[in-house]
Parts: C-alpha cells; sequence; structure tokens
C-alpha cells in the first residue's frame, strides 16, 4: 500500500516543482515588455480642438482679429499650438481687414510669435477696391508688435506691378515693407 501511495506523491512533488519553476520564471515585467509603448508615455498633445473660430475684441468694442482653423493642437510641454489650414482676418478696428492663410501654423507661448508654414497668402483690399497679395512659402508674425518677416521667396501683386525678393521685413502698423535682395519689379505706368 505504502508503494501505491509513493507513485502519487512523486507526481505531485513533480508537479508542485514544475509549478515553482514556472511561476519564479514568469516575472510580471516580463508580460510589461510586449505591452504598447504608450501605455508608460504621456502624449505630447494635451489637447486639441476641431473647426476652431475665435474672435478677439478691442477695448472699445471693434473686432481685433477672427482666427478659424481645421484643427488646433496644443502641445503641453512647450505651450506650442499647431494650426492646420489657419485663416486670420486681421481688422485691427479698421473696416478693411488683412487676410492671412497658409497650410499650418504654429502659435508660440502666450502668442507672441505665429510661424506661418507652407502656402502663405496675406491679402488686402485699399479703400479704393485694388488688392495686395503676398505669397511666401514662410513667415514669422509678431503679432503684438505689427512685425512679420521672411527670409523665404516672396511675391507681391499690387495695383499697379508685381515685385519679387528674397526676404522681407514688415511693418504692418506703418505699411511699410523693406525687401531684403534679389529684388525685381514689372509695374505698369499709369
Amino acid at each position: 500500500m505504502l508503494s501505491r501511495l509513493r507513485f502519487p506523491v512523486i507526481l505531485l512533488f513533480i508537479a508542485l516543482l514544475l509549478i515553482a519553476i514556472g511561476y519564479w520564471n514568469i516575472r510580471p515585467e516580463s508580460f510589461m515588455q510586449d505591452a504598447p509603448a504608450t501605455q508608460g508615455q504621456e502624449s505630447p498633445i494635451d489637447f486639441y480642438v476641431t473647426n476652431s473660430r475665435t474672435v478677439q475684441y478691442q477695448p472699445d468694442g471693434k473686432r481685433n482679429y477672427e482666427l478659424t482653423a481645421e484643427k488646433v493642437e496644443h502641445i503641453k510641454a512647450s505651450d506650442v499650438s499647431l494650426l492646420t489650414r489657419p485663416d486670420l482676418r486681421s481688422f485691427r478696428g479698421s473696416e478693411l481687414p488683412w487676410h492671412v492663410t497658409s497650410e499650418r501654423g504654429e502659435v508660440g507661448p502666450q502668442g507672441e510669435q505665429v510661424e506661418l508654414i507652407d502656402n502663405v497668402r496675406i491679402e488686402r483690399n485699399d479703400a479704393k477696391g485694388r488688392p495686395t497679395i503676398i505669397t511666401t512659402s514662410r513667415m514669422t508674425v509678431l503679432p503684438e508688435k505689427d512685425y512679420a518677416e521672411t527670409r523665404q521667396p516672396v511675391r507681391i501683386i499690387a495695383a499697379n506691378g508685381v515685385t519679387t525678393a528674397t526676404g522681407m521685413k514688415a511693418y504692418l502698423d506703418e505699411g511699410r515693407m523693406l525687401l531684403l535682395s534679389n529684388v525685381r519689379g514689372q509695374h505698369e505706368l499709369r
């Protein structure tokens, strides 16, 4: 009878030994290796908005600007907002707004600097309805200083002709532009 019990006890002991060896070889960390890497990492985007529309007014109640974008994503670490297809109408209290569009944009912390990227187009009609259109591939705008600049090729289409240059500094509140190099113009005399 003792021999009958010895075989099942030996099998039970071997089974317990195999279970113990298996348990010690299976660590919780080994399961974590197969988990997606994003579980432990935070997304750099802390919020986003689709089809956004922002309107800002001046203290006297006149519109300052109106900004729309297909998508706005805010990066928490740098406080930078990424814009998809930004469309800005800057009134500055005037009824003749500057209309600014681009494919992408980056707005720095507190909106102090705006980087317009790809197919940048700035246009405005004067009081007589004559358009001025400025196009470039990239432009940096400092909204509070009414200043914009680019080092890229720029094209300016106005009522009396077309001017091209490489690089531009624009003092928007003064209506003055400084073209930096390779300036070429084709103008009509009236």
